[in-house]
């Protein structure tokens, strides 16, 4: 659990979508608007506009828990360890996260060597340091939709030391004005943003 109180804490919101203005960039885009609005600083980073190159698995993060390749995941990384939130939102593809989020998620492997390996933490014995807010869409109606993409996050979020806190996820979006026909979907990505302020500020 978090035990120190944050009165402005710092959050990390990372748009996963290959679309600049899609579903899921739109309401990611309302969650900060409320963080913000409720104190936080926010630090955003839209993925496809940044140079990452995939894990190579060359494990020379063995050694210190550092990835090797020098790119913009340096940046991300550093801004997520240093949050005390993060807000994460993909669209689904093929039943998990975007491209730009698995590449992410992939080179925080460094990360689970550094914990895991190099500190031994023991597993599922980690105090969460942080909170969790991730929003997703899809474009049909299967019941097993977000499934792929929950269980995905549930590990990216374990290496962060990061509490699962909420998950907002829509069906029946896909083109990427679908999310605009639905006010209701924008004001409870608003106040998503505006509550984990208020649970990252609680003792």
């Amino acid at each position: 659990m978090i035990s120190e109180r944050e009165d402005n804490p710092r959050i990390v919101a990372i748009y996963g979508s290959p679309r600049r203005n899609g579903n899921t960039s739109t309401l990611l885009k309302q969650s900060v608007r409320g963080a913000v609005e409720a104190g936080a600083t926010v630090t955003e980073f839209v993925l496809r506009d940044l140079k990452m190159s995939p894990c190579l698995e060359i494990y020379a993060c063995k050694e210190s828990g550092l990835c090797a390749i020098k790119d913009d995941f340096e940046t991300v990384r550093d801004h997520l360890t240093a949050a005390k939130g993060v807000m994460i939102a993909s669209p689904i593809f093929f039943y998990t996260v975007s491209a730009q989020i698995k590449i992410l998620m992939d080179r925080c492997q460094s990360l689970w060597v550094k914990k895991y390996w190099i500190d031994k933490i023991p597993f599922r014995q980690w105090t969460a340091t942080r909170k969790g807010l991730f929003i997703s869409a899809g474009a049909t109606g299967g019941k097993k939709l977000f499934d792929g993409a929950l269980m995905s996050m549930k590990y990216f979020f374990d290496v962060l030391d990061t509490e699962m806190w909420r998950s907002l996820l829509y069906r029946g979006l896909d083109f990427e004005d679908d999310v605009h026909r639905f006010p209701a979907y924008q004001d409870e990505a608003y106040q998503a943003g505006r509550q984990l302020v208020e649970a990252l500020q609680e003792r």
